[in-house]
């Protein structure tokens, strides 16, 4: 009888690939929840993962969703899966779609954890058995952060046909803590509920060697003391783009420290295939990055602003006010506005009330007027014969020595964004314009 080889996966016979599996032409393990391996192994934290993937449909419909993987049909999860008859390498994970008998549908998965990095030579061979066995789907998963799934921490050349997608352990981790809120997005099962909750348990304790996103790169702190020394930038400097980079992995961290804290997906905006090259020369040019994060029934998005030569970051909202009422009235308005917000947290709102700004939008202006919350009765002689359209709440807060410390900044810039978001934010609501009425007469 002659001996069949592995030629493809997706498209095999379920039978088939059972056959390979008894011959050892196929190596691999089931997933388990309570796995064998050593507490902390990478293994671990693969079964683990793809186990609470099987058994937590919510879960597995989220996952599956992003990846673009059929949720229909019987699924089958592995870890440890090998081809020797093709290559060597040992992937981490591997899960599979039958329908009719047949493999309709299958992904790869790469795990990473402590600081362990995605590495190139290994995603390259997985890239290659991908190829080779019609899987078009390769997952990467470590603590390292990127600000879409779509940009992996690895520069490789991926076929056209594979999709190549990076998630971070922090944002499978919020995405599992979002179904426990009560939210439309609850697990209907309660054993479920259970399930979900253990496994995080183990996520979110150091022995995985989870941890989420701890110390920009090397180049912030670089850039950040070459501005301050008034040293030239150049667009090809390195470490520019590891500052921005930085930035990006920073922002998506934001995202998920607000999500955990409010029950909501918070995100942070995808980035385009010319935004690095943009954010380089916005530094190059004038020395300051943004970002922004997006928070469902917020009052507007939080625009953020780092400036490397004051070392200030800024955080900002858009308010409108009621555009039917004169401009002494709108400034009113927007001081009642503080009133209530310093009602609703006091003490928070005196440790920054001093770091409180409002910006007038003014219409056909070529720039807005600032002034510090104390100054704010300045602002009706300020804007004379001026329209305004609206108003930032802005807090802007100096970070001094910590600004170029790649493990304070995160520690300094985290703690306010919770802050702003306490204070301001949460308690500020913006003018809806009344609804027309008919006219009697």
């Amino acid at each position: 009888m002659i001996k069949k080889s592995v030629t493809k996966l997706v498209g095999l016979k379920k039978t088939d690939f059972d056959s390979f599996v008894q011959n050892g032409q196929i190596i691999l393990q089931p997933a388990r929840l309570i796995p064998t391996h050593k507490t902390g192994d990478e293994m671990a934290l693969t079964s683990i993962f793809l186990s609470t993937v099987k058994l937590v449909k919510e879960y597995r419909d989220g996952l599956f969703k992003e990846i673009k993987l059929s949720r229909s049909g019987r699924l089958y999860y592995y870890t440890e899966a090998s081809f020797p008859e093709i290559n060597k390498c040992r992937i981490d994970g591997l899960i599979i779609v039958v329908i009719k008998g047949v493999i309709t549908d299958a992904a790869f998965f790469e795990m990473k954890n402590k600081s362990n990095k995605i590495d190139v030579a290994q995603i390259e061979g997985y890239i290659d058995i991908s190829r080779k066995l019609k899987v078009n789907k390769l997952i990467t998963i470590s603590n390292e952060f990127v600000s879409d799934p779509t940009r992996s921490p690895v520069k490789v050349k991926t076929p056209k046909n594979i999709s190549l997608l990076h998630f971070s352990w922090t944002y499978l981790i919020t995405k599992g803590q979002l179904l426990l809120f009560k939210n439309d997005q609850n697990i209907e099962d309660n054993d479920q509920v259970e399930i979900i909750a253990e496994a995080l348990h183990y996520f979110e304790n150091p022995v995985s060697g989870i941890s989420g996103y701890t110390q920009m790169k090397p180049g912030w702190k670089e850039l950040a003391e070459n501005i301050r020394a008034q040293k030239p930038l150049k667009l090809s400097d390195s470490y520019i783009e590891d500052a921005v980079l930085s930035w990006y992995e920073e922002e998506k961290d934001m995202a998920m420290l607000m999500s955990s804290k409010l029950g909501v997906l918070v995100k942070s905006p995808s980035k385009a295939k010319d935004s690095l090259k943009q954010d380089i020369r916005r530094i190059v040019d004038h020395n300051y990055i943004t970002g922004q994060l997006s928070i469902r029934d917020a009052v507007s998005d939080i625009k953020i602003t780092a400036e490397f030569e004051r070392r200030v970051v800024s955080m900002s909202i858009k308010i409108a006010p009621p555009l039917d009422k004169g401009i002494k009235a709108r400034i009113t308005w927007i001081g009642r506005q503080l009133e209530h917000c310093k009602k609703k947290s006091e003490d928070l709102f005196q440790k920054v009330e001093n770091q409180i700004w409002i910006e007038a939008d003014i219409k056909y202006a070529k720039a807005n007027i600032k002034v510090k919350l104390s100054d704010l009765s300045t602002l009706p002689e300020l804007t004379v014969d001026k329209d305004i359209q609206g108003f930032k709440i802005v807090l802007i807060r100096e970070f001094g020595a910590g600004f170029a410390s790649n493990k304070k900044f995160i520690v300094l810039i985290e703690q306010m964004i919770l802050e702003y978001y306490e204070t301001l934010v949460q308690y500020a609501s913006t003018w809806v314009r009344p609804t027309p009425k008919l006219n009697q007469e």
